[in-house]
């Protein structure tokens, strides 16, 4: 009979990194399994004490389940017909029309001054650019005041135009930054091509450039909507008119002096967060190119 061969250094190495690389991927799935918890539970606790009547949400310890869950909150909110309805979908509407500015004039800003930073060579081209990027590095909280005053010596104070040109101030220097970074990355032969066929420069960028840079012109749309559309320190204190307050701002609307309509609150949060996590659902792809593709120079 031969002798049963024995395992040799290499295969107990082997069988000690194939262990390793196993106990890597599951504390990897461990650790990602946490973390979606982390994230989803403020969400699943959000929705389901939108579904508890206002007796439930205050009940201790706290029901996991609602016992009857209801949609009452939801359809009073999105009534015309009640008060509650009528002040919420005022608040709904004002925050869509200041984050549709805010999105437009900023994309409308930022593509051709980020194509200029990219393409031209001009003196104080790198000093200009680095002073844009430099209200990052402030709290936003810090331009308040100087804001305010500004604002009211336009005459702005509210009116909603106020937020959006606040707005603006704010999302432009990541804006710029993120299309920079992509335009880098467009070859510029391409457009020199366009030119020898007889096109202009404008029409080399429009026909050209634009449509390369799509995903980074979607993802500064999806930066600019999101950051004015949760914004709440300027919102508040540049609109004092309840009628064009926006939503993060009319969501006090359910702190009282004695209590707080906590599933009111939910369910009005939960339709605040919809459009937002709409539009990332859709074009999360555009936005992940973008970011990329657009944050490293090749």
């Amino acid at each position: 009979m031969s002798a049963i061969s024995q395992p040799g250094a290499a295969d107990i190495a082997r069988a000690k990194a194939d262990r390793g690389r196993l106990t890597g991927r599951l504390l990897s799935y461990l650790a990602l399994t946490l973390a979606v918890i982390l994230v989803l539970f403020p969400i699943y606790w959000m929705v389901i004490t939108s579904l508890k009547s206002q007796f439930n949400a205050n009940r201790y310890p706290p029901q996991w389940l609602p016992d009857h869950p209801t949609l009452e909150h939801y359809a009073r909110l999105l009534s015309p017909a009640q008060e509650v309805g009528r002040e919420f979908l005022g608040f709904l509407l004002n925050s869509v029309i200041v984050s549709t500015a805010s999105t437009v004039l900023g994309v409308a800003i930022a593509v051709p001054a980020a194509y200029a930073f990219s393409r031209f060579r001009f003196p104080g081209r790198n000093l200009l650019f680095y002073a844009v990027l430099l209200r990052n590095m402030f709290p936003a909280v810090v331009f308040l005041m100087p804001l305010f005053i500004m604002m009211r010596w336009l005459g702005l104070v509210n009116t909603q135009a106020s937020l959006v040109l606040t707005y603006l101030t704010f999302g432009l220097p990541l804006s710029i930054w993120l299309l920079k970074g992509f335009y880098d990355n467009i070859p510029v032969q391409l457009e020199q091509a366009a030119r020898i066929d007889g096109a202009s420069r404008f029409k080399a960028f429009l026909l050209i450039v634009m449509p390369l840079s799509s995903p980074g012109i979607i993802a500064t749309a999806i930066y600019s909507f999101i950051l004015a559309w949760n914004e709440y320190v300027y919102a508040l204190t540049f609109l004092n008119d309840k009628r064009l307050q926006t939503l993060p701002v009319g969501l006090q609307r359910f702190f009282t002096e004695f209590a707080t309509n906590w599933p009111g609150l939910m369910a009005a949060s939960f339709i605040m967060s919809v459009p937002v996590v709409a539009l990332f659902l859709v074009l999360q792809r555009w936005f992940v190119r973008a970011l990329t593709e657009g944050a490293v120079k090749s």
